[in-house]
């Protein structure tokens, strides 16, 4: 992974920056970080997939095993993120009306996409 150089930290990343799979294969790029920014926390990425248009896929903070400063290393397939094509749900099966902590990164990642924030 040298040529991806120095490992960042997620306040260095832009978009654009190179997203790869954990076998190597280009998966998109990133479109945008998502942060708790009051709490300086990193939650994920938002992915924009190759060839474009693409869609947006969302890579949770612990699917992500390195960020460089060219490039960002997943510790899961694209297949393992989460498609952001259509508004997440939350658990109508689950009988409370609480968030749990992924459901609310994937909230805040379709309300950026849909300029809601």
């Amino acid at each position: 992974m040298a040529e991806l150089g120095r490992p960042v930290a997620y306040l260095a990343l832009r978009e654009g920056t190179p997203v790869y799979g954990r076998a190597g294969e280009r998966i998109g790029v990133v479109d945008h970080v998502v942060a708790d920014e009051p709490t300086d926390i990193f939650e994920g990425l938002i992915v924009h997939t190759l060839p474009l248009p693409g869609r947006h896929l969302f890579a949770d903070a612990d699917q992500i095993a390195e960020m460089r400063e060219r490039g960002v290393l997943l510790a899961v397939d694209g297949d393992d993120l989460h498609d952001l094509s259509h508004k997440p749900s939350r658990h109508a099966n689950r009988g409370d009306s609480v968030e749990s902590p992924l459901e609310a990164r994937l909230r805040r990642a379709w309300d950026w996409i849909t300029g809601q924030l």
